[in-house]
């Protein structure tokens, strides 16, 4: 493929240097809660030094919950051993320039445990999102498989600034429209100069945007951008959400990827997956079959079926990302498939080359890369087991007697806890990281003293 604009070589960025273009290049990466967290190191340095030996960080930045706080239970990082560094080895084909930042790079990195000698190499860190995904691409590769990946995320738009935001406690907001602007043009136009910016932002940092429309919700939109290896549209995404908010606090506004922030439509991230031979080929599509699917795919969408609700934490990371499953809603309730289907879970969509599932499950909170790992996961364990794909669903799915999706974090971190297929795929080591992660989350939910409850009991009960 092409170098799209935007994306850097290491002697294009060492060129921007010597000029002074750039002073400044990000050293980054996705922690749990899907956030892009990192350094901003001088160009200088990172051209020297940096580029070639990788940066160090804290440990426990993939042990605090969303507020960072310093929380109990973790391997890999504690008060006890004494929170020590990991290093960020950039990941140099990820180079690119951040134009809404003025002389800023970007590069992703992966981390690592510091070696024992100076000129050793440091073992993975196991629990790192992007490692997790990096682990099932391996599995793929030893397939002769490519998994190729498109993640739809949504997101609402404020009138308010990131700042007001936050001294209003996030109440009595001003969204950006007045009414359901699904797919209409009038209303988004008047956020056209924020969604243009990022936009073309977006296209100067190397992604390949196609499009954006109105959403269900108030001020609710979505920015597509074209699928890519999964690897690739992962960094794209963490790049992109955070970019985007960067850009939206720059004109004063401030936007959501809450799974749920109101009684209205939730923000989505549908994330669509196939698979390729390593030489391109369609290993999904067989134009002998009724419905164009391979024996392979058949495979895999029994697979996704089949380890859906133990996988779910993976899709559906937080408390407030189970509020969306609601009947009706176009969020899904149902474990089922259907070819077209909305109201499915898994929705098989394209033809050929571009034969695909939908999964409906993740939304806007979603960590991408632990949800692509689980999506390639799931469909391995079809592909080996040699999985029966159970018939289609045809109709509504909202009210057929399928399984149903997890409908809180408890119960799928339980069926998460218990999933000997997560177990096998990912390691004891990372199921008890991110379980250890949802039960914070749980605890703290229940230690929680919310409006709604206050307004309930104050005076009634």
């Amino acid at each position: 493929m092409a170098k799209r604009s935007g994306m850097l070589t290491t002697n294009e960025l060492n060129g921007l240097i010597d000029r002074q273009e750039i002073d400044t290049v990000i050293v980054a990466f996705t922690d749990m809660q899907g956030r892009l967290v990192g350094k901003r190191t001088s160009a200088r340095l990172f051209k020297e030094e940096i580029s070639q030996h990788g940066a160090e960080c804290c440990n426990y930045l993939l042990a605090v919950d969303v507020e960072m706080n310093t929380v109990d239970g973790y391997r890999i990082s504690s008060w006890e051993k004494g929170y020590g560094d990991m290093a960020m080895i950039p990941d140099l084909s990820t180079l690119r320039l951040l134009p809404w930042l003025p002389g800023t790079a970007l590069v992703m990195a992966d981390l690592t445990w510091l070696p024992e000698h100076e000129d050793g190499v440091g073992e993975p860190v196991a629990p790192a999102p992007r490692e997790i995904l990096k682990r099932q691409i391996a599995r793929l590769a030893e397939k002769g498989l490519v998994p190729y990946v498109g993640t739809e995320l949504e997101f609402i738009v404020f009138d308010n600034s990131y700042r007001d935001a936050w001294s209003k406690g996030y109440k009595d907001l001003t969204p950006a429209s007045d009414y359901n602007i699904d797919y209409a043009l009038l209303a988004s136009t008047r956020m056209e100069p924020l969604l243009r910016d990022i936009r073309v932002s977006m296209e100067g940092a190397g992604m390949y945007c196609e499009g954006v429309k109105g959403e269900c919700n108030l001020g609710q939109q979505e920015i597509a951008f074209r699928y890519d290896d999964a690897l690739t549209t992962c960094d794209n995404h963490s790049i992109y959400k955070n970019g985007s908010k960067e850009i939206a606090d720059k004109h004063g506004k401030a936007l959501t990827f809450m799974a749920k922030f109101n009684e209205r439509e939730g923000n989505s991230c549908h994330i669509h997956i196939s698979f390729r031979g390593t030489d391109g080929s369609a290993v999904f599509a067989d134009k002998d079959d009724d419905l164009g699917m391979s024996t392979m795919f058949r495979h895999f969408l029994a697979g996704q079926l089949k380890t859906l609700r133990e996988l779910t934490l993976f899709f559906a990371p937080n408390i407030n990302s189970y509020k969306r499953y609601v009947d009706g809603s176009f969020a899904p309730t149902a474990v089922a498939w259907g070819l077209d289907n909305r109201t499915c879970s898994l929705r098989v969509v394209g033809h050929g080359h571009g034969l695909r599932v939908e999964n409906r499950v993740p939304g806007g909170d979603v960590n991408q890369y632990l949800a692509v790992a689980a999506l390639i996961a799931g469909g391995l364990y079809g592909i080996e087991n040699e999985l029966e794909l159970e018939p289609m669903f045809e109709g509504n799915a909202y009210g057929s007697d399928a399984a149903r999706v997890p409908t809180t974090l408890r119960e799928a971190a339980d069926l998460f806890g218990r999933s000997e297929i997560a177990r096998a795929a990912f390691g004891d080591d990372v199921v008890e990281h991110y379980l250890n992660n949802a039960r914070i989350e749980v605890a703290a939910y229940d230690a929680a003293v919310t409006d709604w409850e206050r307004v309930r009991g104050f005076e009634r009960f």
